[in-house]
């Protein structure tokens, strides 16, 4: 299946209609995870290159309420979004560079979500997010002269 029909299919899905805007959207979030929303604009704007800023702005909302997006915002950053969505995975965070991965839950299926005092709440949803270097800030840090 094409991509487009694939993101077509979800609009409907999720009881949206289907518009260009909201279809580069969904396009440019599964192609640019963790993007930040100038990139998606950026990305957008590839492939239509009319686009508002408000029109990816509104899509990104009205896809991230429908629950087809997610919207990350680790501490510090600007808000991030990306595709997979609906399996409680955490992130990983570089200090350095900035650059965010996807990191599965440790162990089970969704150990976090249960907590050692819920109060009272059904918990359907856990924010985990790891911080440190990544691989190529770590070298830096470990050689600040660049050299070998």
């Amino acid at each position: 299946m094409a991509p487009t029909d694939r993101y077509e299919q979800l609009l409907r899905g999720a009881e949206l209609r289907v518009t260009r805007p909201r279809l580069a959207v969904l396009h440019a979030v599964h192609e640019h995870p963790h993007a930040d929303t100038d990139s998606i604009l950026t990305a957008v704007r590839g492939d239509l290159p009319e686009v508002s800023h408000q029109a990816v702005y509104d899509s990104l909302n009205t896809l991230t309420s429908a629950g087809l997006v997610r919207r990350i915002q680790p501490r510090g950053t600007v808000a991030r979004y990306e595709s997979r969505v609906a399996d409680n995975h955490h992130h990983v965070v570089c200090r350095g560079c900035g650059v965010i991965a996807d990191v599965d839950c440790a162990v089970g299926h969704t150990p976090c979500l249960t907590a050692a005092d819920d109060h009272g709440f059904v918990i359907d949803e856990a924010e985990v997010i790891y911080w440190g270097l990544c691989p190529a800030c770590t070298t830096a840090s470990d050689n600040p002269s660049g050299k070998g």
